[in-house]
C-alpha cells in the first residue's frame, strides 16, 4: 500500500510539472490588417461633424431665402463671429444659413444671446 501511494504521488507530481509547463503564457504579437480607407472615412466624418451635418443637437438659423442673400449673410456672420462653424443648407425652396453645432439647448441659448446682437431674426433649431 505504501508503494502504491508513493507511485500515485509520483505520477501526480509528473502531471503537475507537465501541466504547469504547458500553461505558461507565450509572448506574442498582434498584426492588424486594416483597410486604408478607414483613415479617409474618419477624416470625412470629422469634416461632416464640423459642418453640422452629422450630429443630433441644436443649431441656430440665421437666414432663409435666396442663395445670394444666404451668401451675404454667411459672409457677414463669418466676419462678425468666428467662434461657431456656419454653413448654407438647401431645403426646397429656400437656402438656410445655420451656425453652430450644439449638443445641449443651454449651449445654443448662450450662443443665441450673442448672435442676436448682429442677427435679430436668428432662432434655435433642433436637429434630428
Amino acid at each position: 500500500m505504501k508503494n502504491r501511494n508513493t507511485f500515485n504521488l509520483f505520477i501526480l507530481s509528473i502531471l503537475l510539472v507537465f501541466l504547469t509547463q504547458s500553461s505558461v503564457a507565450q509572448p506574442g504579437t498582434v498584426t492588424i490588417n486594416a483597410d486604408a480607407q478607414i483613415n479617409e472615412l474618419l477624416t470625412i466624418k470629422k469634416s461632416l461633424e464640423s459642418e453640422n451635418k452629422m450630429d443630433e443637437g441644436y443649431t441656430i438659423q440665421l437666414f432663409y431665402g435666396n442663395l445670394e442673400m444666404a451668401n451675404t449673410t454667411l459672409k457677414k456672420y463669418r466676419r462678425t463671429y468666428g467662434t461657431w462653424p456656419a454653413s448654407i443648407e438647401y431645403e426646397t425652396p429656400n437656402y438656410k444659413v445655420w451656425a453652430g453645432n450644439f449638443a445641449t439647448r443651454i449651449q445654443a441659448d448662450r450662443a443665441l444671446i450673442e448672435i442676436k446682437r448682429g442677427f435679430s431674426g436668428a432662432f434655435i433649431l433642433e436637429k434630428k
